[in-house]
């Protein structure tokens, strides 16, 4: 990741593209229905599902113009479940995620607060257990790590980053997730081949048949990434 001294018009407006992609990772390991069209036509049958499936709805179906309105809602949602089960490491994830998700949506400086909640969620579920939903926490960290910017402007920090998506690589050697976006992060520090070796896996990591709309989306991503390492080839 670029290390930033100043801040920029670019840098400010790049926010939100950046934390949109995050947060397509921080659904990494967790469950999708596949029979509902409509995320909010299946019946919710815990906080946890309830806070997936509105995620889906509002990520997949809204359009882009309602998204930061609905997260906001969600986030208030998660909040009183999470506070209900302060030590329930899934919730905590899933407040992360759809924290910075709102990050996503909202761009701009106003993002990086949201951003910042995230993380202390994220590391409040890691303290808790690491390994929770596939250690979708640390990939989900060290997503952030990575897109956000360094200081002055926000936490941004690829050494972070790296130990953290090589941890949950070590967790979850064979997941579709946790390989793209490590092979994205070293696409992003030149390191092409070792990019495209992790991309590859990433294609290769078995279907996840209740995660057909995760599963179909992460793959056209990682088709376009290696297009963009054939470039660079």
């Amino acid at each position: 990741m670029k290390k930033l001294t100043t801040l920029s018009t670019t840098v400010i407006l790049g926010l939100g593209l950046a934390l949109s992609n995050t947060a397509l990772a921080q659904a990494n390991e967790v469950t999708e229905s596949t029979a509902p069209t409509s995320a909010l036509s299946e019946t919710a049958t815990s906080p946890l599902k309830t806070l997936q499936h509105q995620w889906a709805h509002i990520n997949y179906e809204l359009d882009d113009a309602e998204k930061e309105k609905a997260f906001v809602a969600l986030i208030n949602t998660a909040k009183s479940f999470v506070k209900a089960e302060p030590n329930n490491p899934e919730l905590l994830i899933w407040q992360g995620i759809i924290q910075s998700s709102t990050a996503g949506a909202k761009g701009g400086l106003g993002a990086l607060d949201y951003a910042k909640d995230a993380r202390k969620s994220f590391e409040h579920a890691m303290q808790l257990d690491e390994n929770a939903l596939s250690g979708s926490a640390m990939t989900s960290l060290g997503v952030l790590y990575h897109k956000l910017p360094g200081w002055p402007i926000s936490f941004g920090n690829d050494k972070k980053a790296e130990k953290l998506l090589k941890h949950a690589l070590e967790i979850n050697p064979d997941g579709i997730d946790p390989n793209y976006f490590y092979a994205e992060y070293l696409f992003d520090n030149g390191k092409y081949e070792q990019a495209l070796k992790f991309a590859k896996k990433a294609l290769d990591a078995p279907a996840r048949a209740d995660r057909p709309i995760a599963d179909s989306g992460r793959k056209r991503e990682i088709a376009l990434l290696e297009a963009k390492i054939a470039r660079k080839s």
